[in-house]
């Protein structure tokens, strides 16, 4: 009598297991985005994050900043890595997925990699705040002001 019970609740904790390591599986390759906006402000904490964009892969981070430069960030087990781009500092090409872009730093030879992106216009505006070029100004700036 007590055999088919102990026999169910050995089913019952092999598929408890199995459903919680199918789930942690999953969140394992989810980025933790929180976390890393955490260790980038613990690294710099005079920098304020204004956008952030992980890989696909969501091994990495590209973070824009609130005065033009950018930063990255890669995950090295439990924290993130994390570095600021000055302008000039790294190249960047398009990658053959179109997903994706080639980064060549020049501070930083061992990050050199090519990075992809969940969709090509996630690498297209990386790629704008690593080159320096993004300009966050609206066409209303240099509107002057009419004269009374």
């Amino acid at each position: 009598m007590i055999w088919p019970i102990v026999i169910i609740c050995m089913l019952l904790a092999g598929i408890f297991y199995m459903r919680m390591t199918a789930r942690a599986a999953k969140q394992e390759n989810a980025p933790d985005t929180g976390l890393a906006i955490l260790d980038f402000n613990r690294a710099f904490p005079d920098e304020a994050i204004r956008a952030i964009h992980a890989t696909a892969d969501g091994r990495s981070f590209f973070v824009r900043l609130h005065d033009g430069k950018a930063g990255f960030m890669q995950s090295q087990g439990a924290h993130y890595v994390c570095h600021l781009i000055e302008a000039g500092n790294v190249r960047v090409s398009n990658a053959p997925s179109g997903r994706g872009l080639s980064v060549h730093f020049t501070d930083f030879d061992y990050l050199d990699s090519v990075y992809e992106f969940r969709t090509a216009q996630h690498a297209a505006e990386v790629s704008l705040w690593l080159l320096g070029s993004f300009n966050p100004q609206s066409e209303f700036d240099d509107v002057p002001a009419a004269s009374q």
